[in-house]
């Protein structure tokens, strides 16, 4: 049995303690047994080790290998432009690694630092972290519960516990013991490390402190959920990988061809010409690997952020942007993203029949209408300020803003009808009653549950007269409740009686002439429905993970669209009850879980990326940051807990669900983007590399050198990709479903695209170099290198589209691309000014005419990739 099952002397006796609180000789033992209250978490990497860990990827392997050899051959210029690339990726990655580990620290600095005490019988304040369990704790309104326990004492004890349980409605806590098993939002005689206490008093006995609590559960669960990487990231680390082993095969099988024809041709100076066989090889290598691909993903990704922003989304962690896109499964909150988190009057019933909507001219309201607005209104510890802050139980906060909404400012009530007694509200009792003079007649008004407000009445008001509260009426307040509840609205009654004077008691509180109920809803927002039917069509699924009841919950689901017929609706105990199979064949048609618990939440998560789907995750308190880092992309609320938002990949300032769809229509773009940039590189390198090995096949010079390689990957290249990454988006974006997280990089037209525009470019090189061979090599070199640059620099317009021209998609809709090929011609012109022509290895008599000999084969080649997107159309 858990300690909210057994009895208070049951639990003092197990835990060895009495109400007088533990003996000063006692605590040392126990502190040497539990250790201190506080959350243990795992040593932490090294930033040395986080960074030394980046050089294992095969890519920069292969890079730091053409850096050493640059450095033996002489060439330091070409070896530091590489290192410095290495190191600036290093650092980025570490930086994004470190910022993800700042949930941890979040969660410690939520913990109480001092408590209030009882031990050997007097009350004392200490450090929380040195409770035991077994501790008498004092609790009053505004204390945050030091450690986990079960109440001795409960004093209209209100705790907010949406930390844990997601629940915006404070808990109502008692003394009782509990019979059944229940979550942690209904466990009525428990507190819990880290919450609030917002009304009342209480006394508890600890029974867990540290990692044992609930909230140390939590940091376990954060602590060993795993860190996704997003789909791009796999591809790119698999390319990586496949590439590196590529390109080192290809540059060593050149290397030994090479080496053998020299060797058979009988060469008199072998050492140079090894020497010229090395650095073809060491080309390939340079060609192949685009250095600045991490850096320019980096940009685009950033570019994307800013676009998020806009629409209300913070991206924390950089590669959430393209995760959004790949995006087939949002878990979402129900409290505040999916509805407007205010409760809200939606409806009344009156026994003379009056319900739905109160007129808003109060002159016109009917005497049981005025009575029941002024027990609402002026049984009611409620405010709202002059600024519109709201202070006060959500519920009765409703009622006084319901008020005002009907043309009847209750502080006007208020002023009029003053109060002169109040029995306060409590978890016991579930009623609230206040005396006022109305009218020349003293009353007590009353409001409280619907159950316990009929049962305590015996007349009931109808137009005006007080007659009796026969069953024939009061079966109709009750079915009329029910139906109330039935809509997932929450019901209160209200009652008045006539009493002599303001000195009321409990005892008064009985013989009632009940007046009618009010029904409230935390209403769905009104753009959560259209968000709800667009994601339907970008084939994502919508399910529903909420703290709150199975009934209000499935009837929300219901309304904006998330629960269809044949849907089901579980709880979290129901959740436990299903083995792992019986999840997997469920798991589709549940759209909803209600009063779950952080290990049901990763849970849920996890069952979905076991069926291949990449998983959103939404939430706002410390129970859902593990699942907001187990998630393929963690969604905090930017009202939440600091301990969310530091799990999390992406904080929405409106806690909105609508932005949540917004964003997946930004994190689509962006990876169309980020695979358009990809291919331009590519395309291009590959042009350079069927040059370099024609060159070799053909018993050429090398076309290029290493420095004109780097220039070209490291700077050409990197703007054009950029603007490459400012596209606007696919008018058909959100009619996709979403993409296989298992597709590669070059998946669908990309790698026919590379293909076919790497021949081009290639093809152009060739004839080029054997054109500029007719003059000299160092001709050959300088019209293969200008013909590369300005067909890789034209290339940007082919590749802002698959399928479309440049003139079809819009030719002036990206200016950033004609600013981009501007500039790089520009960079260009500075390669051949004297002084600087020399290192880019261009002779003197390097002319008008060569320059116009490559410019037109580069645009030659860019016009066939245009020509053939256009005659594959209308085949099409």
């Amino acid at each position: 049995m858990e300690f909210y099952q057994k009895e208070q002397k049951n639990v003092l006796s197990e835990l060895n303690s009495t109400p007088n609180g533990l003996q000063t000789t006692e605590i040392a033992a126990r502190l040497e047994k539990s250790g201190y209250n506080e959350l243990q978490t795992k040593e932490k990497d090294s930033i040395w080790k986080l960074f030394l860990e980046t050089f294992k990827d095969a890519m920069v392997i292969v890079l730091l290998i053409v850096a050493v050899i640059q450095i033996l051959m002489g060439s330091v210029v070409e070896s530091i432009i590489i290192f410095a690339v290495l190191m600036i990726n290093s650092v980025v990655s570490v930086v994004q690694t470190k910022k993800a580990e700042g949930s941890l620290d979040a969660l410690k600095n939520m913990s109480a630092p001092m408590a209030k005490v009882i031990r050997s019988g007097e009350k004392i304040t200490i450090p929380a972290k040195e409770l035991v369990p077994g501790d008498i704790v004092i609790l009053d309104a505004g204390d945050y519960v030091p450690a986990d326990g079960r109440l001795i004492e409960a004093g209209s004890l209100k705790v907010d516990e949406g930390m844990l349980t997601g629940e915006s409605v404070p808990a109502d806590k008692d003394t009782a013991a509990l019979k059944n098993t229940v979550p942690i939002g209904d466990r009525s005689n428990m507190v819990h490390s880290g919450t609030l206490v917002v009304y009342g008093r209480g006394v508890f006995v600890v029974t867990k402190t540290g990692n044992q609590t609930e909230i140390g559960q939590v940091a376990n669960l954060l602590e060993n959920a795993m860190a996704k990487q997003t789909p791009l990231q796999k591809k790119l680390d698999e390319f990586s990988k496949q590439l590196g082993i590529g390109i080192l095969i290809l540059s060593i099988l050149i290397f030994i061809i090479e080496a053998a024809r020299i060797y058979f041709d009988g060469s008199t100076n072998i050492s140079t010409d090894m020497l010229n066989a090395f650095m073809f090889a060491v080309a390939v290598a340079v060609a192949a690997i685009p250095e600045a691909l991490q850096s320019i993903v980096t940009i685009v990704l950033s570019m994307g952020t800013n676009k998020m922003a806009k629409r209300h989304a913070i991206i924390r962690k950089l590669p959430a942007v393209e995760t959004l896109g790949a995006t087939s499964v949002i878990c979402t909150d129900k409290t505040g993203t999916l509805t407007q988190n205010k409760m809200t009057i939606v409806d009344y019933f009156l026994l003379n029949g009056q319900s739905g909507v109160f007129n808003d001219q109060p002159a016109d309201w009917t005497i049981d209408e005025q009575r029941l607005m002024q027990v609402a209104v002026l049984a009611n510890d409620s405010t709202i300020s002059e600024d519109g802050q709201e202070l006060g139980d959500p519920t009765e906060v409703a009622m006084v803003a319901f008020s005002n909404k009907l043309n009847q400012p209750y502080t006007e009530l208020r002023e009029r009808y003053p109060r002169e007694a109040e029995l306060p509200f409590d978890s016991d009792r579930k009623l609230m009653s206040t005396v006022h003079l109305i009218d020349g007649q003293r009353l007590m008004l009353t409001k409280g549950g619907p159950d316990v407000v009929f049962g305590r009445s015996n007349k009931v008001l109808v137009n005006g007269e007080v007659l009796p509260l026969t069953e024939e009426r009061l079966k109709e307040m009750q079915d009329k409740n029910e139906g109330f509840s039935d809509r997932a609205l929450r019901v209160l009654a209200f009652a008045y009686k006539p009493v002599e004077d303001s000195m009321i008691h409990f005892e008064d509180e009985n013989d009632l002439i009940l007046v009618g109920i009010m029904a409230m809803i935390d209403p769905p927002r009104e753009a959560v429905y259209g968000a709800v039917e667009e994601a339907k069509k970008a084939g994502i699924k919508t399910v529903m993970i909420t703290g709150d009841h199975k009934t209000t919950a499935r009837a929300i689901a219901r309304d904006i669209g998330i629960a269809e017929e044949g849907d089901i609706a579980l709880t979290g105990q129901e959740l436990d009850a299903l083995t792992e199979q019986e999840l997997h064949a469920k798991l589709e048609k549940i759209s909803v879980y209600a009063r779950v618990s952080p290990e049901n939440k990763i849970r849920i998560v996890r069952a979905w990326q076991d069926k291949n789907k990449v998983s959103a995750m939404t939430g706002d308190g410390v129970n859902d940051a593990p699942a907001l880092k187990q998630a393929d992309i963690g969604i905090a609320m930017g009202s939440g807990t600091d301990v969310a938002k530091d799990a999390s990949a992406m904080v929405l300032t409106d806690d909105n669900f609508v932005s949540i769809i917004n964003a997946v229509e930004v994190g689509r773009n962006v990876y169309d983007n980020i695979k358009k940039a990809i291919a331009y590189l590519f395309a291009g390198n590959l042009g350079a590399i069927i040059a370099i090995v024609a060159a070799l096949i053909m018993d050429w010079v090398n076309p290029f050198t290493a420095l004109q390689l780097l220039f070209i990957n490291l700077v050409n290249d990197s703007v054009p990709a950029i603007a490459l990454g400012m596209e606007k988006g696919e008018p058909d974006v959100m009619a996709r479903q979403p993409r296989d997280p298992n597709e590669g990089i070059f998946a669908g037209q990309t790698l026919v695209s590379v293909l076919y525009r790497g021949i081009l470019i290639g093809a152009a090189v060739i004839v080029s170099q054997f054109i500029g061979l007719g003059y000299s090599d160092e001709m050959s070199i300088a019209m293969a290198f200008t013909t590369l640059i300005l067909a890789r620099t034209l290339q940007t317009f082919p590749a802002r589209s698959n399928s479309q021209t440049a003139i079809g998609a819009g030719f002036f809709s990206n200016l950033y691309v004609i600013l981009a090929v501007v500039f790089c011609f520009a960079l260009y012109g500075l390669t051949v000014i004297p002084g600087i022509r020399e290192f880019f290895a261009i002779p003197t008599d390097f002319g008008l005419t060569q320059w116009g000999i490559a410019a037109g084969l580069a645009a030659g080649a860019v016009v066939l990739m245009e020509v053939t997107k256009v005659i594959v159309r209308r085949k099409n």
